[in-house]
């Protein structure tokens, strides 16, 4: 009775210690053991470990890729163009003792992550001006502001995977401003446009009536021409048939005065009957012969 009374404790002390010598390194961790502060062992694979209880203790570090969002911070481009910039950042803890011993936990490491992003931020895109801030050749700006953040982050054991603007904008006052002058710009435009397709629109008109003029003129030069050799043959066709018989030519043109002259029904004339108007008009309606 006395020997379990005394084995009981023994044991119990011992299973404690033991509990107090283990402790598990997840998959998602990495850890350090320290003895009175000082790093003494590094850890990064998973599993079972031990230390010496009281004296070590452990450090979890995580082994996963973290994310950062940056504050948001104005950058003034090379041509003096104001810009919120809004990044965020993609980083791991590669060298857990040297991470220990120059930030000590991640809140830091984060808060001097911050700072080092948007200073490389300001000192690469200041040097650019807006139009290629907001252009594709952001990304080559971007990769040099990854370049300059991943090298010092390596002082304090981190590796930065990625840096990107999340969000480019306008500070309010700019937008307003660049949006009325977008504006007026494009009234502007308009009413170019507008002038265009009228100046257009006159020459358009202006060329049609000119055309409609020489069409026309043209046509009655036509119709004239045409006119005139029709007279021409008819003055030809009577003058053959004068020239074969006159006495019948002077008949048919004596009927066609005739015609015109009494074509109305009701036209009175006073003439002479000696006229030779009425050379045609004789009791036998004969053509005397000369």
């Amino acid at each position: 009775m006395k020997i379990n009374k005394f084995i009981i404790p023994i044991i119990v002390g011992i299973g404690f210690l033991v509990f107090l010598s283990l402790f598990v390194v997840k998959e998602t961790n990495q850890a350090i053991v320290l003895q009175f502060g000082d790093p003494k062992k590094v850890i990064v694979e998973p599993g079972l470990q031990v230390k010496i209880p009281f004296i070590q203790n452990v450090v979890f570090l995580d082994r996963r890729i973290l994310n950062l969002d940056a504050p948001p911070i104005e950058v003034i481009a090379s041509d003096q163009k104001r810009l919120i910039v809004d990044a965020y950042a993609r980083f791991k803890i590669a060298d857990p003792l040297k991470f220990y011993i120059s930030v000590g936990d991640e809140r830091v490491v984060r808060s001097r992550l911050s700072t080092i992003i948007n200073s490389r931020i300001r000192s690469v895109l200041g040097t650019q001006s807006l139009a290629t801030l907001l252009s594709e050749d952001r990304t080559k700006q971007m990769a040099i502001i990854q370049d300059g953040v991943d090298t010092e982050a390596k002082s304090f054991g981190v590796d930065v995977i990625d840096v990107r603007i999340k969000r480019a904008d306008l500070p309010q006052a700019n937008s307003e401003a660049i949006y009325k002058r977008m504006q007026t710009e494009r009234e502007r435009e308009a009413k170019e446009f507008r002038a265009k397709g009228a100046e257009m629109a006159v020459t358009i008109t202006s060329t049609a009536d000119k055309e409609v003029t020489v069409l026309l003129a043209n046509a009655k030069k036509e119709s004239e021409i045409m006119k005139g050799e029709g007279d021409g043959q008819r003055n030809k066709i009577f003058a053959n048939a004068f020239g074969k018989d006159p006495q019948f030519f002077s008949f048919y043109r004596a009927m066609q005065a005739y015609e015109k002259a009494l074509i109305g029904g009701d036209t009175s004339l006073i003439l002479s009957p000696d006229s030779d108007f009425f050379k045609f008009f004789g009791n036998s309606g004969i053509i005397k012969k000369q």
